[in-house]
């Protein structure tokens, strides 16, 4: 049921892939249910260190034989500026001590260092040779995407606009995960600003489709098999699902974030680049409040990331989810607790109810 050219190029069952998301929540356990429940697993490497991501790769492989992908965030230039990082401090310095963060010791990100890494990452992919890998926050060089694909290794972009996804079958990428505006967690984008690039899935989807000849995938906001039936009649191949994954029982997310999603209602969920300096979509709480007037003035990703790490970690700490980065799609009333395999069952149930009418 549901043969498509994502199924087909992917060697899954259902058009199913559960979003590469960073930070823990895609433990080796998600992966590999994912994949053995007939969807695509895949590792969101951002935030791994080399070492990190090769023993995850390896403890998947002996989860499951079947594919499973990896998600690396492109490196960009970005400015280090004194005066933002003072100005930011000085607004989270309250935040800190309430939070009793007395020693608050961090490194500035380095673009050599980020780069170098990023390379890394591309060896061990090579290495362990992963069957997927997938990009968000840009394109990688030609030089990259050369080596990959003499590896045979299936390379997926991100796009949040139809300018992103032709850039994306310009340098040769093999499919195209189109995301909506809808989607939680960080915005995609590389080529258009936030503002220009919180376009709607469905009107996205059919946009794409007609304008590139290689598959798409839709994300933002999917999740039971009403969204995965409405994106594969604009023209999707598949669906990429983060949400309905983040609250499966072998997620790593933290229990808060999860019992929040569980918990909110559509009209609860905002975008911020408080946290980290990019515009991300998540659940509203106070540290998003007390941000919204001066983020704009932060420095931007990944330096105002390493600013509110402290945060984040001693509210994750001290079971306070109003100081943590509780990301999240806009479609947090469809939010389950279940195992993957059983989400995954759910979804394809209701798609077969709507084929046969």
């Amino acid at each position: 049921m549901l043969n498509t050219e994502v199924t087909k190029q992917l060697n899954i069952k259902y058009p199913i892939i559960q979003a590469p998301m960073a930070g823990g929540t895609t433990t080796s356990q998600l992966v590999a249910a994912v994949s053995n429940s007939g969807g695509l697993g895949m590792i969101g490497a951002g935030y791994l260190t080399p070492a990190q991501l090769r023993e995850q790769m390896r403890e998947v492989k002996q989860l499951t034989v079947n594919n499973f992908g990896v998600n690396l965030f492109v490196p960009t230039e970005f400015n280090v500026p004194q005066d933002k990082i003072d100005f930011a401090n000085e607004k989270l310095k309250s935040i800190k001590h309430q939070l009793n963060i007395v020693e608050d010791s961090y490194h500035l990100p380095d673009a050599g260092k980020l780069n170098k890494t990023f390379y890394e990452h591309i060896d061990v992919l090579i290495e362990e040779k992963v069957p997927v890998c997938s990009f968000t926050f840009g394109v990688p060089s030609m030089e990259i995407l050369s080596r990959l694909k003499k590896q045979n290794i299936l390379l997926i972009g991100t796009a949040t606009t139809v300018k992103e996804a032709l850039e994306i079958q310009k340098v040769g990428m093999d499919m195209i995960v189109v995301q909506g505006s809808e989607a939680g967690g960080h915005r995609g984008n590389f080529i258009h600003e936030q503002h220009e690039s919180m376009i709607g899935l469905m009107s996205l989807i059919p946009q794409v489709v007609d304008c590139v000849n290689i598959p798409v995938i839709a994300a933002g906001g999917i999740m039971d098999g009403r969204g995965l039936m409405a994106a594969i009649c604009l023209g999707a191949g598949a669906v990429q699902m983060g949400t309905a994954f983040l609250t499966c029982k072998e997620s790593g997310a933290n229990k808060l974030h999860k019992e929040a999603i569980l918990q909110s209602d559509e009209d609860q969920i905002t975008v911020t680049r408080a946290f980290s300096g990019k515009w991300a979509r998540g659940i509203n709480n106070k540290f998003i409040s007390a941000m919204q007037e001066s983020e704009t003035a932060f420095p931007e990703f990944p330096v105002q990331n390493t600013l509110t790490q402290s945060i984040r970690k001693a509210s994750a700490a001290q079971n306070n989810p109003d100081y943590m980065s509780l990301w999240s799609g806009q479609s947090p009333r469809l939010a389950k607790s279940l195992s993957a395999e059983e989400l995954i069952n759910d979804i394809m149930s209701q798609a077969a109810k709507i084929i046969n009418g």
